[in-house]
């Protein structure tokens, strides 16, 4: 007989499914099982589409089962009127006894209210079933309604010597400097089309002259993001091109046009990075990465906003060139891709 562990581990496996798809939605599976069976199983596949609870629903055959299943799920079912009506109401209308919950929904519209409706109907509900793995599997949601801004996660290449770029000389800006290997890179575009979003500083945009999107996977772009306090970047550049969505921030001016969003911001406050957080929270966007430059990856490293890091290392040496930011690595895991490893490092301080 499989145990409740069992089958939220399989909502888990489940809900990974809309990585990418479904921000800023969370990743929800669900599994109903009748008499120690599997009858049903779904998840959120797409934002603004049908949720868990009615996937799983939907894929059962004898829906008169349903009266004497198990409902299991690793977030708090919904219990209000949004793009979609409120899993609790289905679940209720089925006559669905049991209920067993990973996490508790931090968004303040449901944030214990479902359970409290499920409760209130008749319906026994448990929760915290494997509570810490269904919260990091929504690290991101989780950090976006307690924290108030997204979840950060910081980005970059180094050579086995430790350094992010080459020494450029004034007016010979150079192509990207390519520390590690293609198969990397394919991984990097995979990154980009589970997050919503991706930022750079002034020097990256004028170097690398960067296009950040998804040409070696298959998914959606994320939304550019790029600090260019005084407006100097060039129009020409591929962050301009307008073939997706763009927010520069910047000292100057608030405009449209297009697909690109300039946003006026005080870079002289000591809580610019705050402020910029703040503008993207508002714009329901739940994860960035950083891509750099250095000086912008030192700034999030020093006011520590930051949850996580994924730093490649190369085989590479530079000799000189430009120094890679420092991290602690009191907490990561490291993978070994040919003669290349990658450091995942998390913040002890921002961790769920």
């Amino acid at each position: 007989m499989e145990t409740h562990e069992f089958y939220m581990h399989r909502c888990i496996e489940l809900a990974k499914e809309g990585l990418g798809k479904v921000a800023p939605n969370p990743l929800v599976g669900c599994v109903i099982v009748h008499n120690n069976k599997v009858i049903g199983e779904g998840y959120h596949r797409e934002y603004g589409k049908a949720h868990a609870e009615v996937n799983a629903v939907n894929s059962v055959k004898d829906k008169s089962l349903l009266k004497q299943s198990t409902l299991y799920v690793n977030l708090e079912p919904c219990c209000h009127y949004g793009k979609t009506p409120p899993c609790t109401d289905l679940i209720i209308q089925h006559e669905i006894p049991h209920v067993v919950i990973g996490a508790v929904d931090p968004y303040d519209a449901v944030a214990g209210k479902g359970i409290s409706k499920l409760r209130n109907n008749g319906v026994k509900v448990d929760v915290g079933m494997l509570k810490p793995a269904s919260m990091h599997l929504n690290r991101r949601f989780f950090t976006f309604h307690q924290k108030k801004r997204p979840y950060i996660i910081l980005k970059w290449a180094q050579t086995a010597d430790a350094f992010i770029d080459v020494e450029r000389l004034p007016g010979n800006p150079k192509r990207p400097t390519w520390i590690t290997s293609e198969k990397l890179r394919m991984l990097v575009h995979k990154w980009r089309t589970e997050e919503q979003s991706i930022m750079v500083g002034t020097i990256t945009a004028l170097k690398d002259n960067p296009k950040l999107n998804v040409r070696d996977w298959t998914g959606r772009n994320p939304t550019r993001i790029v600090l260019d306090e005084n407006l100097t970047l060039s129009s020409s550049l591929h962050l301009f091109d307008n073939s997706q969505k763009t927010i520069v921030f910047n000292q100057n001016t608030n405009k449209q046009q297009d697909k690109t969003i300039w946003i006026k911001t005080d870079f002289s406050h000591p809580g610019f990075l705050d402020n910029i957080l703040h503008e993207l929270y508002k714009m329901q966007i739940q994860s960035v990465i950083i891509e750099g430059g250095q000086k912008l990856l030192t700034a999030f490293i020093g006011k520590n906003l930051w949850d996580e890091a994924r730093i490649f290392q190369g085989s590479k040496f530079f000799e000189k060139g430009l120094r890679a930011p420092t991290l602690p690595l009191n907490k990561f895991s490291q993978i070994f891709i040919g003669n290349e490893t990658l450091y995942w490092v998390k913040n002890p301080r921002n961790q769920f």
